[in-house]
């Protein structure tokens, strides 16, 4: 589209609804945070509004090639109308199979916003975020559902404490000020979710994590989820302030290539925001804005024991408590 529209949702949709609601919020964050990156980089945002035939559409806004980042998105997606039931399953990760035909579809709506962090700095590092509210109708016996997902979590190429210690911290503090059970409930979920099964490894040192979230009042959760993404610079900018003019190597920057080839293995093959994305017929481009402008695979990479690489690798098999 040559403009953005005023909303993306549904004719009919009421703006004061969950849906609206939620629309709005995520909207007011991706023009806050491409602000604050654009403070910090120097550079500015691409943007590109977009419909999706089957219903619905996005905005997806990347810095490519800054002089702090190689490559930020920030994108967010309204859709709706039906889906295939393996794109249900990407989006609630059941793989239970149903007795409904194969080209049975499932009415839903999801909404969400989603963002990842490439510095060029080795010492700076990858930040992922995405919070999304979805709905399906009754389907196939099981009745109409809602439910939040999402989280922040980080990817950084060394280990450095007191930056794991700020943004564990940040989001501990989000977490119980809504209920102190979540902080180790959802970071838990994040070691666990962003865990590359054919390695044994994490993705990074984690953060939270967490989806089908639907056991409090919607209200409650939507606060939660609109506090946890209202936190996002708080926990990352000042890491990326501290580090982007840290001196590094050759060797330092091949090592984070190599950690970014972990991302996009990752993000391709375990992902389920990138499935459901794919399999409802999602714009390609903006699904897979997620991946590193630059990444590197090494066939049989060796690193030095006892050294900085083997200890990210150590706290990516064997997650830390920071906090």
């Amino acid at each position: 589209m040559d403009a953005v529209p005023e909303t993306l949702l549904r004719a009919g949709d009421v703006p004061s609804s969950m849906r609206g609601t939620f629309e709005r919020i995520i909207r007011k964050a991706q023009d806050k945070i491409c602000s604050s990156i654009e403070a910090v980089d120097g550079c500015k945002f691409g943007q590109d509004a977009w419909t999706r035939p089957g219903g619905g559409g996005g905005v997806t806004r990347v810095l490519q090639d800054g002089n702090v980042w190689e490559k930020a998105g920030v994108g967010v997606s309204i859709v709706f109308g039906k889906m295939p039931q393996e794109a249900y399953q990407a989006a609630t990760g059941t793989n239970t199979s149903t007795s409904a035909g194969k080209d049975d579809m499932v009415s839903f709506f999801a909404a969400s916003i989603s963002c990842v962090m490439h510095p060029r700095n080795p010492h700076c590092p990858t930040m992922h975020f995405n919070y999304r509210y979805f709905e399906t109708e009754e389907w196939n016996g099981s009745p109409a559902q809602w439910w939040f997902g999402g989280g922040t979590d980080i990817t950084p190429s060394y280990v450095n404490e007191e930056d794991m210690r700020h943004f564990h911290g940040v989001y501990k503090r989000v977490c119980d000020a809504h209920d102190p059970s979540y902080y180790p409930r959802f970071k838990q979920w994040a070691d666990d979710y962003f865990l590359i099964k054919h390695r044994n490894e994490r993705l990074g040192l984690g953060g939270i994590f967490f989806d089908n979230l639907r056991d409090q009042p919607r209200e409650d959760l939507l606060h939660f989820s609109a506090d946890a993404l209202e936190a996002v610079c708080e926990a990352y900018l000042p890491i990326i302030e501290w580090h982007k003019d840290d001196p590094y190597t050759e060797t330092q920057k091949e090592w984070q290539q190599l950690r970014r080839g972990r991302y996009v293995e990752y993000n391709l093959i375990y992902d389920r925001g990138t499935t459901f994305g794919l399999k409802t017929g999602g714009r390609t481009e903006s699904i897979l804005m997620s991946l590193p402008l630059t990444c590197r695979f090494e066939y049989c990479h060796q690193m030095a024991p006892a050294s900085p690489e083997a200890d990210l690798l150590d706290a990516c098999t064997n997650p830390r408590t920071w906090v």
